[in-house]
């Protein structure tokens, strides 16, 4: 059973079949319609994705790489990706495409499977400088980097205002009487997000004559359990500090829980502030304070971005970094 027999059982043509199968309903009567869907109903047609894909050179599907994803780990270990991808989802649904997820060790391990996947189109969350070149010559489909810093122009990406995010978490918490700061954060020798946060961060504590030694600064990857122990070692290292600020809200509740087992209360004796505010950020007691940043609105940027390219822009380059803002709860308080 093939679309050609469908469309001689109910007499009409193929082009009217394939109109009903892909949802150009406008482009049919209502009587007709009907009458086919009842043929396929009866038949239990099942028609053939990727040979209709192939013909039409399209196949609905938009592909979502999360990258530096070790075979041994989970990315829902950090709920950050588990709310990028489901906002992303939910865009692309909406524009009644299919989102094909992808956790990979490096970028160039995907490209190639990407290109044989016949994919519409691709995001990519987090990329480093150095593969957003080899990417974008391998991978001849639109592409959206969210969260990505690059040398290399003509690309479009959506993400933050990184820098000012960092000043912003430096400059809450000295308005909060805090001067001595501890500050968790993963490595930041690569331009990136995190760089910019801890540029902007370490400004706004020069400008405001508030000193950040090296040994103040706790070197942590985004895993809630890593920085369960950075939290310890903050409590051991016996320096006196009355705030610790995050890159990332699920570094915030690794040391809030560190500090914890060490007996050290969060405000009490230690403030701390989150970064990204993450929905759990209400769960957590205290409430974490925190700098926040809209998922939805990335999401529904980084969709049109990429579907203003499938409908035709097809040169179309963007470097949107979106606004963000202090929300403040209970785990910063005043000195």
């Amino acid at each position: 059973m093939n679309q050609k027999d469908i469309a001689e059982m109910a007499g009409v043509s193929s082009a009217t079949v394939s109109n009903v199968l892909n949802g150009n309903y406008q482009k049919v009567s209502e009587e007709t319609r009907k009458r086919i869907e009842s043929i396929i109903q009866e038949t239990e047609y099942k028609p053939n994705a990727v040979a209709r894909s192939l013909a039409k050179r399209e196949s609905r599907m938009i592909a979502l790489v999360v990258p530096y994803i070790g075979k041994e780990e989970d990315f829902l270990a950090n709920p950050y990706y588990a709310h990028m991808i489901a906002a992303l989802e939910q865009y692309v649904r909406n524009r009644d495409y299919y989102l094909m997820l992808r956790c990979v060790g490096h970028c160039r391990d995907v490209v190639p499977l990407l290109s044989s996947w016949n994919v519409d189109g691709a995001f990519f969350l987090g990329v480093m400088d150095k593969e957003v070149r080899e990417i974008r010559t391998n991978l001849q489909v639109p592409i959206v980097f969210i969260d990505t810093y690059a040398e290399e122009g003509n690309i479009v990406n959506v993400g933050l205002d990184d820098y000012r995010g960092g000043y912003l978490s430096a400059r809450y918490l000295v308005g909060k009487g805090h001067r001595k700061i501890a500050l968790a954060a993963p490595d930041h020798e690569e331009h990136g997000v995190v760089r910019e946060r801890y540029r902007g961060f370490t400004d706004a504590c020069r400008e405001a004559g508030v000193e950040l030694a090296d040994e103040d600064i706790f070197y942590v990857d985004t895993m809630y359990q890593s920085a369960v122990k950075v939290g310890q070692d903050i409590v051991f290292a016996g320096r006196g500090y009355t705030a610790v600020a995050t890159m990332s809200d699920i570094v915030a509740f690794g040391i809030m829980e560190g500090m914890r087992q060490c007996g050290v209360s969060t405000p009490e004796d230690i403030s701390v502030m989150g970064f990204d505010n993450l929905p759990e950020s209400e769960y957590m007691t205290p409430k974490l304070t925190t700098i926040a940043q809209d998922f939805r609105e990335k999401a529904n940027a980084a969709g049109a971005c990429l579907f203003r390219m499938l409908e035709g822009e097809k040169d179309y380059t963007a470097d949107l970094h979106l606004p963000i803002r202090v929300v403040e709860r209970q785990s910063v308080k005043n000195v």
